[in-house]
């Protein structure tokens, strides 16, 4: 086990009360969940949360810089990389492996007299309100993924959505659309919350000029099918063709195992007419850098997006974003106020949105200005208040009375 210690941080918020809290997350990489429980405990910091990963990696660096407690704890590499596919046959050595891994965590939640257990992703949140049921201490279970058959293999669903009605004490879900997909026992029986993620600080105190001569777009997502880069580069295409001087940027990375679609991404950008035109860069968390000459945001999943971080950092950064009219993004964004929205899938109708935009520089400027307001709602502050506060009552309810309600007779 590695321990590091927390150490004070001026980003932290005076006054902030949490019980004796430990966040979990089975991920170290930079990816969503990961940047998301970054962005809510850099205020939370005063409170002296204990993070705890399952595996070592760029996470620790970040959460140490913000002044926080990380202790890595790993679980077994073949269980903690499984794929949604593979974990929808989870062999018996990996179910092993996170009976054991809960038992080691219980061990440790006792040591630390923890006082509440946040799970910050699914992983996390099977071991996770596994080891807090058995330590006898209330559970919350942040779901920040779709539970549902166009996002997770169907037997995952099932399985997913069975134990949050048994393991955790409340849940936290990223957006009103990933609540509703947890099926409707678990909103009747489960305590829980929408909590939208917070944006990075410090951004610009200003809204953006109108587009430059030659426009950027830029999406920016890890390289995956589903995040919809061939959609973008299809609706990029058609405005080249309309003469539409549009560059386009994509910022990403395969993260896991994506790597094919990478390099199709990679070819397809080599060859006319998008050589020249568009470019593939990386994406290390810092928005405000990302996104200093970019003059729009798009978000082009295919399925429904969870949240859409990227959507609230590009508002809060002063960005117009245009997004699919599903999922996350479309309950960040209202249309022709906090920006532009499209019908999902259409890289025509993302075409239109954009060309739209990027000839109108008083709309440019308007949703631009009138973003920055939106975005006051994800304030990391704002945001870290609000959980501290719900968190702080949640208390731990027996297996037994959690199942009667479930059926309706309690």
């Amino acid at each position: 086990m590695t321990t590091t210690s927390a150490r004070p941080v001026a980003g932290a918020t005076p006054g902030l009360a949490l019980p004796r809290t430990v966040f979990l997350s089975h991920c170290a990489a930079w990816s969503g969940a990961e940047i998301a429980l970054l962005r809510l405990l850099g205020p939370l910091a005063g409170a002296r949360p204990l993070v705890v990963l399952a595996e070592d990696g760029h996470l620790v660096a970040e959460l140490e810089a913000a002044g926080l407690e990380v202790r890595v704890l790993p679980l077994a590499a073949r269980t903690n990389r499984l794929s949604r596919e593979q974990t929808a046959r989870l062999p018996l050595r990996g179910v092993l492996d996170v009976l054991r891994y809960a038992a080691r965590l219980r061990r440790l939640l006792r040591q630390e007299r923890v006082e509440l257990v946040h799970a910050n992703n699914l992983k996390s949140g099977v071991y996770g309100c596994l080891a807090a049921r058995l330590a006898g201490v209330p559970a919350i279970w942040h779901v920040r993924d779709r539970i549902a058959p166009d996002y997770l293999p169907g037997p995952v669903v099932r399985l997913v959505r069975t134990l949050l009605l048994v393991l955790p004490d409340a849940v936290v879900a990223n957006s009103a659309s990933t609540l509703a997909t947890l099926g409707p026992a678990v909103r009747r029986t489960v305590p829980h919350r929408v909590l939208g993620d917070p944006y990075r600080t410090p951004v610009p105190a200003g809204p953006r000029q109108a587009p430059a001569t030659e426009p950027v777009v830029a999406l920016v997502g890890r390289l995956t099918p589903w995040k919809g880069q061939h959609l973008f580069l299809d609706a990029v295409e058609e405005l080249l063709a309309d003469g539409v001087p549009v560059r386009g940027r994509l910022l990403g990375a395969a993260l896991f195992g994506e790597d094919a679609h990478a390099d199709e991404v990679a070819a397809r950008l080599e060859a006319p007419p998008l050589a020249g035109r568009v470019t593939l860069g990386s994406f290390a968390g810092d928005a405000a850098h990302a996104l200093a000459d970019v003059d729009v945001v798009v978000n082009a999943s295919l399925v429904p997006e969870p949240f859409g971080q990227v959507v609230v950092e590009a508002i809060a950064n002063g960005v117009p974003v245009v997004v699919p009219d599903q999922g996350g993004p479309a309950e960040v964004v209202e249309p022709d106020v906090s920006g532009l929205t499209y019908r999902a899938g259409s890289a025509g109708d993302l075409a239109a949105a954009l060309r739209r935009l990027l000839g109108d520089p008083d709309l440019h400027a308007r949703l631009s200005r009138q973003g920055l307001a939106r975005a006051a709602d994800y304030d990391p502050q704002t945001v870290a208040t609000g959980y501290a506060a719900w968190a702080g009552r949640v208390r731990r309810l027996p297996l037994r009375a959690r199942l009667r309600r479930a059926l309706g007779r309690g």
